[in-house]
């Protein structure tokens, strides 16, 4: 399968919080010679002047479609298990079981629980591609689920259904027409692909670094510079940014880009699970 000519990588960390601007952060990379550039890194908030989530989300969607020769790596799942619905059920019938809860993306994660629970008398599921990246929650963890809700319904939703988009992997009969590319990758989950510490380096709750953190932001760091040329003033961003959005942004463009060039994309388009629930690009 043709790929389109990239001539922009971006990752977006994501956030389904009321206010998630502040908490959404994109980073935009150029290739260069010797592999790629940080070119932009910035909250939704400075870029679209609001928090608030709706207008926030219509931004990021609008700036998505504006974009041409673009990898968008997004760190929010794109696709529940399909256990969870009939044999047979359509990706395309899973957004409107989203809409069917309107504004409660907890109350759409208990009846994921419900079914899952009914089913295999445990609360919890993952998709196949969850388990072979290891990641840290299934997608409608409590602490996942506002992600995955408003992920889908308010980025995804409007996306999958505009010409010269591709959504993989469910969309690549569009691939050959896209302008742009749009793929689910784990920020946490690249870094234990790469054997680089993935945990201690977050700090929601502010103030200084604790000495654990800033040396695994720094062990990051280096190999994201093995990757990626990194200014100073973007340097600076990653390590003070408490949460650590502003670095995970930059790891999802970063294994997006990687992941994407070196996946076998007719055997994920072929697998009887991916085109269903999804598949992390890592």
């Amino acid at each position: 399968m043709q790929l389109p000519q990239f001539e922009r990588f971006y990752g977006v960390d994501f956030s389904g919080a009321r206010q998630a601007g502040d908490t959404i952060w994109v980073a935009e990379l150029a290739p260069t010679r010797r592999g790629f550039a940080v070119t932009s890194l910035r909250s939704l908030t400075s870029l679209c002047g609001t928090a608030e989530r709706a207008a926030a989300l219509q931004h990021l969607v609008a700036m998505i479609l504006a974009s041409e020769g673009a990898l968008w790596g997004f760190d929010f799942p794109f696709g529940l298990p399909l256990e969870l619905f009939p044999h047979g059920t359509p990706w395309a019938d899973q957004f409107a079981f989203l809409a069917e809860w309107e504004e409660d993306a907890y109350g759409c994660g208990l009846e994921c629980v419900r079914r899952a629970t009914e089913l295999f008398q445990r609360k919890h599921i993952l998709r196949a591609s969850d388990a072979e990246a290891r990641t840290p929650f299934d997608t409608f963890h409590y602490r996942l689920i506002y992600q995955t809700f408003f992920g889908m319904r308010d980025v995804v939703n409007p996306l999958r259904q505009t010409p010269g988009t591709a959504v993989l992997p469910f969309q690549y009969r569009k691939l050959a027409r896209a302008k742009r590319v749009v793929v689910e990758c784990c920020p946490g989950s690249v870094l234990k692909r790469v054997k680089v510490p993935h945990q201690n380096y977050k700090q929601p709750l502010g103030g200084p670094l604790t000495r654990k953190r800033r040396l695994t932001r720094h062990a990051i760091l280096d190999w994201l510079g093995g990757e990626v040329k990194i200014a100073d003033k973007f340097r600076r961003v990653m390590m003070r940014n408490p949460g650590g959005d502003a670095m995970d942004a930059v790891i999802a463009a970063v294994g997006a880009a990687r992941a994407v060039a070196a996946a076998d994309h007719r055997a994920i388009a072929r697998h009887p699970r991916y085109r269903h629930e999804g598949h992390l690009y890592v």
